[in-house]
């Protein structure tokens, strides 16, 4: 790891044995612990944790007040808005250590999780899923998938470009930014071509 490959505000800290891709930029007060790894052109706002053996794909934006604790991984192209929550064990206690009960929280390419959000562990968010602000998300959720509300639940689709989708009768929908097409069936969207 290259310190000039990088940029680590003067008050973030970066633990010896993380992995830190080139072009990332890591803000105030974050902390990078070891055996984290982080991709390329990643942003971590102010105030983020990142926890050992948590993986970031390339381009993952971290907002302010986030902390990515063991078991969560991120592939490329994440949103983690402001102040959303990861958890990594399903029932803590203070008087027992679980450390070895981490459980694995996926958050496939693309997917945008709003700020507040708070992700309980042990689940999957698909591809390009996005998930509102305040959302308590309990189950997994399908790519291209809408999320509201606590708990959180299926309230329509979004293309990549983060529009929401209008499906005509024969389960067609364009993106209005992008001109993208998307086809609706059996409950599950795909992107045409």
């Amino acid at each position: 790891m290259n310190q000039q490959d990088y940029f680590a505000h003067e008050t973030a800290v970066i633990d010896e044995g993380c992995q830190i891709g080139k072009g990332t930029k890591i803000w105030h007060f974050s902390h990078v612990m070891s055996r984290a790894r982080i991709g390329e052109h990643c942003n971590l706002g102010q105030n983020v944790v990142v926890a050992p053996d948590v993986k970031l794909g390339k381009n993952v934006k971290v907002q302010n007040n986030v902390s990515l604790y063991t078991g969560v991984i991120c592939e490329e192209d994440v949103f983690l808005g402001p102040s959303m929550v990861f958890t990594n064990v399903s029932n803590p206690r203070s008087a027992i250590n679980r450390r070895g009960a981490y459980e694995r929280t996926l958050v496939k390419k693309g997917a945008t999780i709003g700020a507040n959000a708070t992700i309980v562990c042990g689940i999957d968010i698909g591809e390009y899923a996005f998930i509102g602000a305040g959302a308590v998300v309990t189950r997994e959720v399908k790519p291209y998938s809408l999320v509201l509300g606590n708990p959180a639940r299926h309230a329509g689709w979004m293309s990549e470009y983060g529009h929401r989708l209008r499906f005509d009768e024969d389960g067609i929908a364009v993106c209005p930014e992008s001109n993208e097409k998307y086809k609706l069936e059996n409950d599950q969207v795909d992107k045409i071509g």
